[in-house]
């Protein structure tokens, strides 16, 4: 009797019914590729799924595939290499350089919010622990390897993969893998064509696709466009005697929002009052955006590269680098009118978190939220109109003017989406759409349905599909 061939498969072991903990199993016989691995954030339940086991062993994994450095498709790496994991981890040069500073940051983050709740006494467990430790980051940021844009590699036995420009973030790719015969494309988190520093996302590559994996952050809804908004609360605030903070991702949405500011100030549209830029992550970050540029990577617009080698886009004169955690304490309640910008953007943890402490209980002041907040983070709260929130153990009173600004994104919006997913060249096979909050990536399958008459729907979480 003849023994069947193992049929190629994908399992969803993240970001599927949800926005975070990005993880695809791509699995033929004994060979299983992760494409992200991502941390899952926002409500307790989503976070308690980080403490859980994976649905396979870490061990059995030939390599780990990371789309961008982002830590919902980075963070949990250091976890599974804590459990096992040992192969390789592929990205681009300048993901590495990013998930480097991410995971030694996440991983500091992690410890020392474990050693403050067992001082605090706020936790339910004793001791508290952390999910990971520097140790674990460092041994996970030693298996990275790294690759060109466009550069064709073997990375296991019938799998080769090849990265893409996303213009998410710097060194974000959309994810071409061949395995087993099949042929199959990861979007990662998608940009935007009008990103102000990073070139538009490359086109689907041309031929035929057993399936898409597309995110679909935003797939039920359109960008607003940008207005004077953002300028005017910046002012009102301003001239009346306050603060503004900017609670921000640290790796690309703090240089999308200091290229803003720069070229308000030099426009005379705003006042120009001192930046504090105080994240280590976003600092880090920011000099490899700048190393970027002055090199004209591949994912850097070339009129950004033209205008701007070896001179600064990021500061408008008033740019100050907070760098120590002293530094950071100065500012925690400001005095004299000033514009912080300081991660995390959820506002779920790291410097922010004091300045939103210190804050959100004076009327003077205002917090801009410009990213995505998921469900169950402070962020998410501060949206829905919360008036008091939880942070280190006490309720802290909301008198502060709260706004959030949609045109800042850097993900691309249900008809960017479709549009980029008509750029192919032959119908997919299939589409699947994750990476959206619950209910969101079937909208977004529905639309991939109607408007290119495709197959298109949302797996579930543990959906285990033959390719």
């Amino acid at each position: 009797m003849t023994e069947a061939h193992p049929v190629p498969s994908i399992r969803f072991l993240g970001a599927a019914g949800t926005v975070t903990g990005s993880k695809f199993l791509l699995e033929c016989g004994d060979t299983r590729i992760l494409v992200d691995c991502g941390l899952f954030q926002g409500l307790k339940e989503l976070r308690l799924k980080n403490w859980e086991p994976l649905e396979i062993d870490p061990k059995e994994i030939d390599a780990v595939v990371l789309t961008h450095a982002h830590l919902d498709h980075c963070g949990y790496v250091p976890r599974l290499v804590k459990q096992g994991f040992g192969g390789r981890i592929h990205t681009t040069h300048f993901t590495a350089k990013l998930v480097d500073v991410i995971l030694r940051d996440s991983a500091r983050i992690q410890v020392e919010d474990a050693e403050y709740a067992a001082k605090k006494k706020f936790s339910k467990h004793n001791p508290p622990l952390p999910l990971y430790d520097e140790n674990d980051a460092e041994r996970a940021i030693q298996l990275l390897t790294t690759h060109d844009f466009e550069q064709r590699v073997d990375v296991a036995p019938n799998t080769t993969v090849t990265f893409h420009p996303a213009g998410h973030i710097l060194g974000s790719a959309v994810v071409e893998i061949e395995f087993f015969g099949k042929r199959v494309l990861f979007s990662g988190d998608l940009g935007r064509d009008e990103h102000p520093i990073l070139v538009a996302p490359a086109p689907v590559p041309a031929g035929h696709f057993d399936a898409i994996i597309c995110e679909s952050t935003y797939g039920d809804r359109e960008h607003v466009q940008p207005t004077s908004e953002f300028a005017d609360i910046i002012n009102e605030t301003v001239d009346g005697g306050g603060s503004v903070l900017i609670p921000a991702f640290a790796v690309d949405r703090t240089e999308v929002i200091l290229v803003r500011l720069r070229e308000l100030m030099e426009a005379g549209t705003i006042r120009r009052v001192p930046i504090f830029a105080d994240s280590p992550m976003a600092l880090s970050a920011l000099d490899f955006y700048r190393e970027a540029i002055n090199r004209g990577e591949r994912d850097i617009r070339p009129d950004v590269v033209t205008a701007w080698a070896n001179r600064d886009p990021f500061d408008p004169g008033t740019l100050q680098e907070m760098r120590t955690v002293d530094e950071s304490k100065t500012i925690n309640n400001p005095t004299a009118p000033c514009i912080i910008i300081s991660a995390s953007g959820m506002g779920t943890g790291g410097r922010v978190v004091h300045h939103l402490r210190e804050m959100l209980p004076n009327p003077k002041h205002a917090v801009i939220l410009v990213g995505y907040q998921a469900v169950g983070t402070r962020g998410r709260a501060l949206v829905d109109g919360a008036q008091f929130v939880r942070m280190h153990g006490r309720e802290v009173d909301v008198r502060a003017r709260v706004e959030q600004i949609q045109s800042f994104s850097v993900h691309a919006d249900r008809d960017e989406l479709v549009a980029w997913l008509a750029t192919a060249s032959e119908a997919p096979t299939r589409v699947f759409t994750v990476h959206g909050d619950e209910g969101v990536a079937g909208i977004l399958a529905s639309r991939v349905s109607e408007k290119l008459g495709w197959t298109a729907f949302a797996p579930n979480a543990g959906d285990s599909l033959p390719l």
